[in-house]
């Protein structure tokens, strides 16, 4: 209180890091500054036959051919804000003659509205293959990036936003453990539609357990021939009792 007005509680002051083009390496996945030489393999798989699906949502694409793409990438790649990683998996998606090769590019991800004065930070512009989408891969991937921003960045806030409609990317959110704080009504025009966007967020108090959660997951041990034996909401009610 002060002079019987309340006030929020006292926050040091100190910016959250610059994010830097560095190679965040896990186990099923590593993540990589965002490079045009990643575009013939993202073309491949985010393009190939399935361009309405993954692009439905976003206000870019598709592209009518593989160097109208590569011009897209080679434009996006250098930005600071956003800030764009690749997804390289490192083991093969798939199986038989339609797998993807380890070592493959499979999608993209970035960090956007980066406010270090006030810690906060944005994962969004998520751009994955269908081959990558719903895998240990996919996964590993969006925690890399979340545990960059909350422990090597110091930001005390990730955000999540996505179209009220788009309600793969709502899952999402929930299952990495963000909380949904409401929907901010005819927020954008986008390609002609409004689009409503939901708002989600895990902040600095909450990480450790959606931390320990998401790498209990990701452990071995949960896997039994590639099937999960807990799932995250799961470990994540575990974990409360």
């Amino acid at each position: 209180m002060s002079g019987g007005v309340p006030l929020g509680d006292r926050i040091a002051s100190h910016a959250a890091g610059e994010p830097q083009r560095v190679t965040l390496d896990g186990t099923y996945a590593k993540l990589v500054p965002l490079q045009e030489s990643h575009s013939p393999d993202l073309y491949k798989y985010l393009c190939d036959g399935s361009q309405t699906s993954t692009f439905v949502y976003m206000s870019t694409g598709p592209w009518e051919d593989e160097e109208e793409f590569t011009q897209q990438i080679s434009m996006i790649a250098p930005s600071d804000d956003p800030f764009y990683f690749t997804v390289i998996t490192k083991q093969a998606l798939g199986s038989g003659a339609g797998a993807v090769p380890a070592g493959s590019a499979v999608g993209y991800l970035a960090l956007l509205n980066i406010d270090r004065a006030h810690r906060s930070v944005e994962i969004g512009w998520v751009t994955f293959s269908p081959r990558l989408q719903r895998t240990t891969a996919a996964t590993e991937a969006f925690h890399l990036l979340m545990r960059y921003c909350m422990d090597d960045l110091g930001n005390r806030r990730l955000e999540w936003k996505c179209d009220t409609l788009n309600a793969k990317s709502r899952r999402a959110a929930e299952r990495l453990g963000f909380a949904y704080e409401g929907t901010f009504r005819k927020h954008r025009i986008v390609r002609g539609r409004n689009r409503d966007t939901d708002w989600f967020s895990i902040v600095d108090d909450e990480w450790d357990a959606r931390n320990r959660a998401l790498l209990a997951w990701l452990a071995p041990e949960n896997f039994d021939e590639g099937r999960q034996v807990r799932s995250l909401d799961t470990i994540r009610d575990e974990m409360k009792e």
